[in-house]
C-alpha cells in the first residue's frame, strides 16, 4: 500500500492538525463514546499530588479499561470503539494516519476455533472444563474415552506399556526433567492415546493459574495449524485427588513429591477419562492502529523507530469472584496509553528519525497483529531501524531494578544502560528465562525478522517486599478480571517508568547511529545469524 506521506517532514516543528481519513467517523457509537467519557470519572483517578503527565496517563489507561470498553477481545465493539478512541487521541496530538487507504486502520483477518462446551469424567467424577481441567481447540477430539495411568514425569524409561491409555505426567518444568515437547513424543512412540500434564505448582516463579478465562485458538486467516500428535489436556493440581478417588493413592503426596523434583511412581488406574467436546468455528478480524509521526532529518528518513503496544485484551471470560470481565488495565491498556501520551507531548513535533505508532491486535492470541504488520509493512521492512515494545510491566512495586528484553544483544540494551543509569536505575538481563518472557510478547517477531527490539519488565531483588507483590499480581491479577483500574498502583514508579520511556525514544530516535545488532547478538537469542 503506498502512502501519501514522507518519512521526513521539513515542517516537523510546527504542530499538525487532525487528519482525514477514509476510516468510519472516530466516535461512532455515542452510547460508547459517552462511557468512555465518564468512565475516569467512575474508577480510580490518580492522586492528586501525582505529577499533571502521570495522571492524564492514567485517565485515559482508565478509559480503555473501563468497563465500556467490554475487555477490548478480538472481534469485539469494545475492541472497536478502543481503536477508534486511541486513532482519535494520535489525530488530534499530529499523527500522522499510516493504515490502509489512507486511514488509521490496518485489518487483521483472523479465524477461531473454540470448545463452547465441555462434558468431562474420570471413573465417572466430573471435572469442571476450564477449572479442572483444560484442552485447547485443535488439541482434542470430540470424544475421548481411554483408561488411565500414571507415569510421574513420564521419561521415557518410566512409561512401560501405555497402548491404548491416557497418561498422566506432572508437569515438571525443573532442570533435567522431560520437557513438554520430549514427553509428547515419548508418549507417542509408547503408543498413548493422550496426554494430561499435572500443571506444577511447584514452578513458583509463575504458579499456574486456574480458572482458564475460555477455551478459544484465534490464527490469521488462512494460516494453518499443526495438528497434535496426540490428544493433550491439563489438568489442575488439586483435582488429581478426583482423578485418582477410589485408587488407594495419595494424590497430595504425588504432587508434593512432583513440584520438589523427588521420585514419583508409575501405576495404571481402573477408571476411564470420558470427554465430549462441542467445537465451534468461526471468521473474526481485528484492526492494529497506525500512525507516522515523520522526522526532522531527511538523511535519517529511512531509519524509523516503531513503538509497539498491544491493544487487545482477552475480553469476557470464566468469571473470577463474580466477575467475568477481563478489563486488561496494566495488560495492556496502560502501555497504549503511553504510546499516546508520548504523541501528545510531542504536539506533532517530530524526532529526527521516524516514529511510528503500531497499536496492534491479537497479541493475546499469539502476537497476530504484529506477525501481520511485518508481513504487510505500511513501510518498507529495511526502513525500520527499531522496535521498542510496551508490554509486561506492572507498576506496583518501586522502579529499582529493571529487566530489559535482548538488552546485550543490540545497541538498544546500551541505550535503555544509559538512560537507566542517568535514574538510579539498575538494569539486567531476564533472570528468568524458563518463563519465556522474551517470546512471548510483540517484540520478539520484530527481532525474528532481523529488527533490533527491546522491551522492559519491573525487577526485583529476591526475597524482597517487591518480588512478593509481583508473585502475587501473577497470581491473582495476569490475565484475570482483578487487572482493572481499581487496582492498586505505585504511582512513583508508574511515574519513573514513563520518563524513562519518554527519554529512552528521544534518545534511540535523535543520536547520530541508527539501532544495530552486536555481533552476537542473534546467536545469544537462538536466531539464525
Amino acid at each position: 500500500m503506498e502512502h501519501r506521506f514522507s518519512l521526513f517532514n521539513p515542517n516537523a516543528s510546527a504542530r499538525q492538525g487532525a487528519h482525514p481519513c477514509s476510516d468510519p467517523p472516530l466516535f461512532g457509537d455515542a452510547t460508547v463514546s459517552i462511557a468512555a467519557v465518564i468512565a475516569p470519572l467512575l474508577l480510580q483517578a490518580a492522586p492528586v499530588a501525582v505529577d499533571p503527565d502521570t495522571r492524564a496517563w492514567w485517565a485515559l489507561t482508565t478509559t480503555l479499561s473501563s468497563d465500556a470498553m467490554d475487555g477490548r477481545d478480538v472481534g469485539s465493539p469494545g475492541h472497536e470503539a478502543a481503536a477508534r478512541l486511541v486513532a482519535a487521541r494520535l489525530a488530534k496530538a499530529g499523527v500522522q494516519p499510516l493504515g490502509e487507504a489512507g486511514g488509521w486502520m490496518q485489518p487483521v483477518p483472523m479465524e477461531e476455533m473454540a470448545i463452547s462446551r465441555a462434558t468431562i469424567t474420570a471413573g465417572g467424577r466430573p471435572l469442571r472444563f476450564l477449572h479442572d481441567l483444560y484442552a485447547a481447540p485443535g488439541q482434542v477430539p470430540a470424544a475421548i474415552d481411554y483408561p488411565l495411568s500414571y507415569r510421574g514425569y513420564c521419561a521415557p524409561d518410566m512409561l512401560g506399556d501405555v497402548r491404548g491409555r491416557i497418561v498422566l505426567c506432572h508437569g515438571s518444568r525443573r532442570p533435567g526433567m522431560p520437557s513438554p515437547a520430549e514427553r509428547m513424543e515419548a508418549l507417542r512412540k509408547a503408543g498413548a492415546e493422550g496426554l494430561i500434564t499435572i500443571a506444577d505448582p511447584g514452578f513458583t516463579v509463575e504458579p499456574p493459574r486456574w480458572p482458564y478465562a475460555y477455551a478459544r485458538a484465534i490464527r490469521l486467516r488462512g494460516g494453518s495449524d499443526v495438528p497434535a500428535s496426540l490428544p493433550q489436556m491439563t489438568l489442575r493440581a488439586g483435582a488429581l485427588a478426583t482423578v485418582l478417588a477410589g485408587s488407594g493413592r495419595d494424590a497430595a503426596a504425588l504432587i508434593a513429591a512432583g513440584s520438589a523434583g523427588r521420585p514419583l511412581p508409575a501405576f495404571d488406574l481402573t477408571t476411564n477419562l470420558s470427554a465430549r467436546f462441542t467445537l465451534t468455528q468461526r471468521s473474526l478480524g481485528a484492526s492494529n492502529v497506525l500512525g507516522i509521526l515523520p522526522g526532522s532529518d531527511p538523511a535519517l528518513a529511512d531509519q524509523a523507530i516503531v513503538l509497539t503496544a498491544h491493544l487487545d485484551g482477552y475480553g469476557h471470560g470464566t468469571p473470577v469472584d463474580g466477575d467475568g470481565l477481563y478489563n486488561g488495565t496494566l495488560d495492556d491498556a496502560a502501555y497504549v496509553a503511553l504510546l499516546v501520551r508520548l504523541a501528545e507531548r510531542r504536539g506533532g513535533t517530530g524526532f529526527r528519525r521516524p516514529i511510528v505508532f503500531a497499536i496492534v491486535t491479537g497479541e493475546e492470541k499469539g502476537l497476530l497483529g504484529t506477525r501481520w504488520f511485518l508481513d504487510h509493512p505500511p513501510i518498507p521492512r529495511a526502513r525500520m531501524a527499531a522496535n521498542i515494545n510496551l508490554d509486561q510491566l506492572r507498576p506496583i512495586f518501586p522502579l529499582k531494578l529493571l529487566t530489559v528484553h535482548a538488552v546485550d544483544a543490540t545497541t538498544l540494551g546500551d541505550d535503555a544502560r544509559a538512560v537507566a543509569a542517568g535514574m538510579g536505575i539498575a538494569v539486567q538481563s531476564d533472570p528468568e528465562p524458563e518463563r519465556n518472557l522474551l517470546r512471548r510478547s510483540d517484540h520478539w517477531p520484530f527481532l525474528q525478522a532481523g529488527v533490533p527490539a527491546t522491551s522492559f519488565v519491573f525487577g526485583y531483588r529476591p526475597g524482597s517486599e517487591s518480588e512478593r507483590i509481583y508473585r502475587q499480581w501473577y497470581v491473582t491479577g495476569y490475565h484475570t478480571p482483578k487487572d482493572d483500574p481499581r487496582q492498586a498502583i505505585d504511582w512513583q514508579a508508574a511515574a519513573d517508568f514513563n520518563r524513562f520511556f519518554y527519554t529512552l525514544v528521544e534518545r534511540v530516535a535523535d543520536q547520530p547511529a541508527a539501532p544495530a545488532w552486536k555481533p552476537s547478538g542473534r546467536t545469544q537469542l537462538g536466531l539464525t545469524p
